[in-house]
């Protein structure tokens, strides 16, 4: 699993993986605002991970998959500045439909926290960092 980040102009990067695009900007006036700031592309890929999972969980009881929503929120601060706290709040009519069931919730909320990134955020990796300059060509 990889992605490449390249530099575009001003505060713009493109995010690419397996042929797919993500823009990442700031918002303005430091940015143009012309895509996600890095933050909400965490949190974006954390509440599509929520989604997946919860869709997998759904469909694997038969149950429709129609309004099923994830909303994800972050707080920065402290220091060093970063998210300081992030709520998953999973949203689906589907349980609803089918009465007051607690196994179901409960099991819907299983399954939302063994998403990938829900893990890794409990569990932080190991993260090693190099920075590489290109050698400059010989004169």
């Amino acid at each position: 699993m990889e992605v490449l980040v390249r530099y575009i102009e001003g505060k713009q990067f493109d995010s690419t993986s397996r042929g797919h695009r993500v823009v990442c900007d700031q918002p303005e006036p430091s940015g143009q605002d012309r895509g996600m700031t890095p933050p909400e592309l965490l949190l974006s890929a954390l509440g599509s991970c929520a989604a997946h999972y919860a869709a997998e969980y759904l469909r694997a009881r038969n149950l429709p998959l129609e309004g099923l929503e994830v909303r994800v929120s972050g707080a920065k601060g402290g220091r060093p500045l970063r998210l300081t706290e992030v709520s998953i709040a999973v949203e689906t009519p589907a349980l609803a439909s089918t009465g007051p069931d607690a196994n179901r919730h409960v099991g819907l909320r299983r399954a939302v926290e063994s998403c990938l990134l829900h893990q890794t955020f409990l569990n932080p990796p190991k993260i090693t960092m190099e920075v590489e300059t290109p050698q400059l060509a010989a004169v």
